[in-house]
């Protein structure tokens, strides 16, 4: 059983009548490789013996928190009467109360701090007491993707504390103390498994891109894996394969699926003018200043990595056209088009273009860069002759260089830094 990252972390919150309902709920508890971590209220100048008390009800280790300790598994962690508590990778830090007469409120304190540290990994439940200490916090372990469970309101005598954070509309499980280890385990257990998968197809996706490697000159593995792994259950699943395992099998006696699934790798997400905020700094901000910047004469040259089929190329070009005007009219430009797949370059290297890749390109700039061929839209020769598309492997070429700007919008999406 795999069990990434930090493990679990249940934070229990009570108050009046807590006491009690601790005892019954580590009764039930069994020992999980998960750690505990208990926030309740004590008047500072009270004289504990919870640990004492709760040994009595639990094989795990009891031990009060000490400041900068680093939390383990099978253990329960108690916080001192006199302070506030907050985890930060997985150790326990501890701050003095002050001496206000408002309520500390620690349970929304330490809830806050495990929602930010550990997410979904974070488990809030809440006892009987007064007010409404935690209510707060549930919601961030909520909002972080974690568990929240509040003890049943009607069958205490201290009902504010479960009643206020039922009311924020987090809660998960509504419980008496002795069920809730039940539904924490069964929690924990979905995540673990959960991440075994996970792993055991990170794993089978890593031999898959290996053997593209021994088949073909193409090298993914420096390409995100969720990326990989999305487009590789979607062509799996349209062959009929259950698991990545039998696609994998099936990968090594068929070429052609080989070279089919590289192809889906290499599909950009690309478009005329995609992300508009961002062309709008390129056009209003970047290119003035870098053209007020050239020598007399001087080229500009930019590089566009991860071209795909051209889109983001030529939006770029249009915007450089736009802004060769009065003295930078006869301002020379060669942009730079590179990508690893072929097929798309090809593509690019046409200029031309649907309808429905163009539609949203305002008339007027439609009209001036483009021609239409039937239901399509061609580049313009004024914006063509700018480029250079050429094949390029990041990952084995050395870069283009002395560049006045270079653009690699896709190449984030797709590779792992």
């Amino acid at each position: 059983m795999i069990n990434s990252g930090p493990h679990h972390i249940i934070a229990i919150g009570a108050s009046a009548g807590g006491m009690d309902e601790i005892n019954t709920f580590f009764d039930n508890t069994p020992l999980d490789g998960v750690a505990y971590v208990i926030v309740q209220h004590l008047s500072p100048n009270f004289k504990s013996r919870m640990v004492e008390l709760l040994a009595r009800h639990s094989r795990l280790l009891v031990q009060e928190a000490e400041n900068g300790a680093e939390i383990q598994p099978n253990h329960i962690y108690l916080i001192p009467n006199d302070k506030f508590m907050t985890i930060r990778n997985s150790r326990l830090f501890l701050t003095a109360k002050g001496q206000e007469k408002a309520p500390h409120l620690t349970i929304n304190t330490f809830f806050n701090s495990l929602a930010a540290s550990h997410g979904k990994k974070a488990i809030a439940v809440i006892l009987s007491g007064l007010g409404a200490d935690g209510a707060e916090g549930v919601m961030a372990v909520k909002k972080a993707g974690g568990l929240v469970i509040a003890r049943d309101p009607v069958t205490t005598k201290f009902p504010g504390m479960p009643s206020n954070t039922i009311a924020t509309g987090t809660v998960d499980y509504i419980l008496e103390p002795s069920a809730m280890p039940k539904a924490i385990e069964n929690y924990v257990l979905r995540q673990r498994e959960e991440e075994a998968g996970i792993q055991d197809n990170e794993n089978m996706i890593i031999s898959i891109v290996d053997y593209i490697k021994e088949q073909l000159p193409l090298d993914f593995s420096d390409y995100k894996l969720t990326t990989l792994l999305r487009r590789t259950k979607r062509r799996a699943a349209s062959a009929n394969f259950d698991t990545l395992g039998d696609y994998y099998n099936f990968l090594r006696t068929n070429p052609a699926e080989v070279a089919a699934l590289a192809k889906d790798f290499l599909i950009s997400v690309t478009g005329f003018f995609r992300d508009r905020e961002a062309f709008e700094i390129i056009g209003k901000d970047i290119l003035p200043d870098l053209l007020s910047q050239l020598e007399p004469g001087e080229e500009l040259k930019l590089w566009i990595a991860g071209c795909a089929t051209g889109e983001e190329v030529y939006s770029i070009a249009i915007l450089i056209k736009e802004q060769l005007t009065g003295p930078y009219k006869n301002v020379p430009v060669k942009i730079f088009a590179t990508d690893l797949d072929s097929a798309a370059l090809l593509i690019a290297g046409k200029g031309l273009y649907h309808w429905s890749s163009v539609k949203d390109i305002p008339a007027e700039r439609r009209q001036q860069y483009f021609i239409k061929e039937n239901d399509s839209y061609r580049i313009a020769p004024v914006i063509r002759q700018m480029v250079i598309f050429a094949l390029h492997d990041l990952a084995r070429n050395p870069p283009y260089c002395n560049m006045h700007f270079i653009s690699c919008r896709n190449q984030p999406y797709f590779h792992q830094y």
